[in-house]
């Protein structure tokens, strides 16, 4: 389980650490979504209890840690998302880290250190510290990829009301079967990303089709 030993490493809580992750690099649709996360006090342990690497929990866990989180007052939340269209124009890392700096920007506290889960980390108004697997090692961290993950996944389930085709409510854009089934019998959507290979490769063949 994820503890507060890095934050604590770093000065918090009485310097302002956060936690920092991101949602959405794999998918063939939909954005990327960064949240960075402060807490201003010892996560108490109810609370700490709660939190683990947003893919080891169930989507029941996730909503509760996640509303947890938000109605804190000892925490401060902030999302950044990067558009598919901006995915396109600066690819998927480049995006991901523009999703980081815009979470990072809209902190109510500007943080002394952000740790980010990874071996990269974007540029920011603060220093940087990259954690492999940190969001199984650091609270923040993990409690940033809950609330990434939440508020993705009830981004795609409202696209999926319009685009039923593809079964984003299930897989979130991810390149299951069902969706790429809905991919080659409907074709693509402005939510896909053109540049990702089964989307890239669908239009190639719809482009040869049409030529021959």
């Amino acid at each position: 389980m994820p503890d507060f030993t890095y934050e604590t490493a770093h000065g918090a809580p009485d310097v302002p650490v956060a936690g920092m992750d991101e949602v959405g690099r794999g998918p063939l649709a939909g954005p990327v979504v960064a949240a960075a996360v402060i807490f201003r006090r010892i996560p108490p342990p109810e609370l700490a209890a709660l939190i683990d690497d947003s893919k080891r929990l169930t989507a029941r866990r996730r909503e509760l840690a996640c509303d947890a989180l938000l109605n804190s007052a000892d925490v401060e939340v902030a999302l950044g998302a990067a558009s598919v269209a901006e995915i396109e124009r600066i690819n998927i890392g480049q995006a991901c880290h523009l999703a980081m700096r815009r979470a990072v920007a809209r902190l109510p506290t500007r943080p002394k250190t952000a740790l980010v889960d990874g071996h990269r980390a974007p540029e920011l108004p603060c220093d940087a510290v990259t954690i492999i697997g940190g969001d199984r090692l650091s609270l923040s961290i993990a409690a940033a990829s809950i609330v990434a993950k939440v508020v993705r996944d009830r981004a795609m389930r409202r696209l999926a009301q319009r685009h039923d085709a593809y079964a984003w409510e299930r897989n979130a854009g991810y390149g299951t079967a069902v969706h790429l089934a809905g991919l080659r019998d409907v074709g693509v959507t402005p939510h896909h990303r053109r540049g990702f290979a089964p989307v890239r490769h669908y239009l190639s063949y719809c482009a040869e089709a049409a030529c021959s």
